[in-house]
């Protein structure tokens, strides 16, 4: 089926077939994510059951992505589902923490009680990670929700739904990186440093975020290079590069390496995915796969996505 993707009306048959193409496990990884992509623009149960049961597809990748989507959609009919993967131990770590962060993203307190539950228990530290983080937020958000400027606090000039508000905009980046770089600071305060370091994006705030890929927690490299790959920097090559080579580094870090250096897209950049087309963690060796062809259509002036409403943020 081809679908013009010039055109916003989403007919019956085409969210059927974006809905068929995201669960075909005979279909390219990169013609699953164009799917997947497109689902995120779309309401309803049909998209939302899609990506639900994509959540628990052999691809970690892909279903890690499904659960990522689910919360920047923000969908509330999605809690059921996003809780019982959190809570499947049989599930790979990436894919329940991006459950904990997407409870999160929707916010509602009701999934607080969870959120405490794995904190306290879950045996992967970056899902225990994710559930501080998750629940540091829907307290954020209670407390902002009658400010006056409450649409203003914490927006993302990158489209996205973070797990955590930017710190002040009154911090200097000195002191932003002074917080990134303690280990000593809690997760929540770090990220707020990380996500106001890149809302900043000047060339100190920028080293400032690569310094941090050295930090103990997998949790917090793995969001430092999708920072990166959200601003596209060259500067952060070099590092990403190294992160993607090493193979003792865990899966969901130099998976977020392959996608930023597919942002970056330099000609070194573009040489080393095709090389880790072929590493044998599946995470990675897809995460470069889908980062080629997201690059290759759009030199070829094309939308990634069969319907391109907004634009993608890739976890």
């Amino acid at each position: 089926m081809e679908i013009e993707e010039s055109s916003f009306e989403v007919t019956p048959e085409t969210e059927r077939f974006l809905c068929e193409r995201l669960l075909d496990q005979k279909q390219p990884i990169s013609q699953r994510f164009r799917a997947l992509f497109s689902l995120r623009n779309l309401k309803g149960s049909a998209p939302r059951n899609a990506l639900i049961t994509a959540m628990r597809d052999s691809s970690n990748l892909l279903a890690h992505e499904a659960a990522f989507a689910l919360g920047q959609m923000q969908d509330v009919d999605a809690i059921h589902a996003l809780e019982d993967v959190l809570e499947d131990i049989s599930l790979h770590p990436i894919v329940r923490h991006e459950a904990a962060e997407a409870l999160g993203a929707i916010g509602l307190e009701s999934n607080v009680p969870l959120l405490k539950k794995k904190l306290e228990l879950d045996p992967a530290p970056e899902v225990r990670e994710t559930c501080e983080l998750a629940l540091r937020r829907i307290e954020e958000q209670k407390n902002i929700i009658n400010e006056s400027e409450a649409s203003a606090t914490g927006a993302s000039p990158f489209l996205s739904v973070d797990p955590a508000k930017p710190a002040s905009h009154t911090s200097s980046v000195d002191q932003l990186r002074e917080v990134l770089l303690n280990e000593e600071e809690g997760m929540y305060e770090r990220y707020a440093a990380l996500f106001a370091l890149r809302n900043h994006g000047a060339d100190a705030a920028v080293n400032a975020i690569i310094a941090s890929l050295g930090a103990s927690s997998a949790l917090l490299r793995h969001e430092v290079a999708y920072v990166l790959g959200q601003l596209q920097n060259k500067v952060a090559s070099a590092t990403l590069s190294e992160v993607l080579r090493n193979v003792n580094e865990h899966p969901m870090v130099r998976h977020e390496a392959a996608e930023a250096l597919g942002s970056i897209a330099d000609d070194e950049s573009v040489a080393l995915l095709e090389e880790f087309c072929k590493d044998p963690e599946p995470i990675v060796s897809q995460s470069c796969e889908v980062a080629l062809s997201m690059l290759e259509f759009e030199r070829s002036g094309k939308s990634f996505e069969y319907l391109f409403m907004s634009t993608p943020q890739v976890q």
